[in-house]
């Protein structure tokens, strides 16, 4: 018999950590190799992490809600010695994380900062541009961080490596990122901050720090569109088994526009803009106390019918907690619909790395001028969040324009097929 240290996994090709959302296992219980043994939380969906080995847990080396880097030691097990030997065999690259110090090397992560990260510095005032990271690519990992505030020298450490930029942002930034002091009173309700909801604040954090988001508008006469979805949906509904819904049409409207505007299908890499080939498209699924963005993989291949399926699936995937890692991965534009809550007008925060999020108000009768006559039509603002850094208001006033053209474009002879 031996014991065996198993890893946190690289649950994603951008991941670099991960929370314990929930144990399966305790100290004792007999598990078989790929039976689960934690719930683990990247971003914003959480991942059953299988065992690798068949035998008997012996010790958990983090606690629900800790957050570990990839590679640190979560879990021990007690297994037979021939089938230790066999994993290191078949798997020999995952037997140590690599820890190397590469800060006097390559740099080129040095601004990539993961969520865990983004909240200590957050909490304790540090500027993360005066930090030398240790990790892959001079990467700042959260244990360079710990050490900073377990030696009491955070502002002393970080001030010398450049001192002029620190004399540009006084003192008081530190200030403004500290948390508020909120004291409760009699009848508050102190309600825990989950490590999902953690999560989507560092990524709403890091989205609005680094992005200097614009915001751009325009409405959209749908009248044809929804008297077309009209005509279909209970045929429709009959025949494949789910809705045809409105958003099915603006998403594959979006998904064409991106093939021809493919700036808006990009991604700012610090030295360089990154236009992806591959048009996947994020959409925006809430749950009571969450949002995740599913993503619908190569948009504008698909019909309207199989935009509409993939989005029925994805939204049932959330609602019933079976949500994949793979499924959240690779996307490049996001879509939310906002409308379904009955909004009209809305800024949306960009999903990072992306450029551009688009948001899908409420379709609203409003009095419209026609012809000269005054008509009741059916009416849609679509709202345009984007990074200034990639985007200019030219190419996207372009790329709306389109997707209006597309919407009011659509008639009785429109297939979703």
């Amino acid at each position: 018999m031996a014991i065996e240290q198993m890893k946190m996994p690289q649950l994603g090709e951008s991941v670099t950590e991960g929370t314990i959302s929930k144990w399966l296992v305790s100290p004792g219980d007999h598990v078989n190799k790929y039976d689960p043994i934690a719930e683990v939380m990247t971003d914003k969906v959480n991942a059953e992490v299988p065992s690798s080995f068949t035998g008997t847990i012996t010790k958990l080396s983090a606690e629900e809600g800790e957050t570990l880097q990839v590679g640190e030691v979560f879990c021990e097990i007690e297994v037979e010695g021939s089938e230790q030997q066999s994993e290191k065999e078949a798997a020999p690259e995952q037997s140590e994380a690599p820890e190397a110090d590469q800060t006097n090397e390559d740099q080129s992560q040095k601004k990539r900062y993961s969520p865990a990260v983004l909240r200590l510095a957050d909490e304790h005032g540090i500027d993360l541009a005066a930090v030398q990271g240790t990790g892959a690519g001079g990467r700042i990992t959260r244990k360079d961080l710990l050490q900073l505030i377990e030696n009491g020298g955070v502002k002393e450490k970080t001030a010398p490596v450049n001192e002029r930029a620190d004399q540009q942002e006084p003192a008081q930034s530190s200030q403004a990122k500290a948390a508020p002091a909120v004291s409760s009173m009699p009848g508050d309700v102190e309600l825990p901050v989950t490590p999902i909801r953690q999560a989507i604040a560092a990524n709403m954090l890091r989205s609005k720090h680094e992005i200097p988001h614009a915001w751009t508008m325009m409405e959209v006469d749908v009248t044809n569109l929804v008297t077309r979805r009209n005509q279909l949906k209970d045929q429709f509904k009959a025949k494949e088994g789910f809705n045809l819904t409105f958003f099915a049409f603006f998403v594959k409207a979006v998904a064409q526009a991106l093939k021809e505007f493919p700036e808006m299908n990009s991604m700012w890499a610090g030295d360089k803009i990154v236009q992806k080939k591959a048009i996947n498209v994020s959409i925006a699924v809430a749950t009571d106390d969450a949002l995740f963005v599913p993503v619908i993989k190569d948009a504008d291949e698909k019909t309207i019918k199989g935009i509409a399926k993939e989005i029925h699936e994805l939204a049932s995937k959330v609602r019933q907690g079976t949500l994949k890692q793979s499924d959240m991965e690779g996307g490049t534009f996001t879509v939310n619909n906002t409308g379904s809550f009955g909004s009209i007008q809305s800024m949306g925060i960009i999903n990072y790395p992306q450029a551009a999020i688009l948001q899908v108000e409420s379709i609203v009768k409003r009095p419209m001028i026609v012809n000269g006559m005054i008509a009741a039509r059916d009416m849609v603002n679509l709202c345009l969040s984007l990074d200034h850094r990639v985007l200019d208001g030219l190419v996207c006033g372009r790329f709306l324009q389109r997707i209006k053209q597309i919407l009011e474009g659509i008639d009785e002879q429109t297939s979703v097929y």
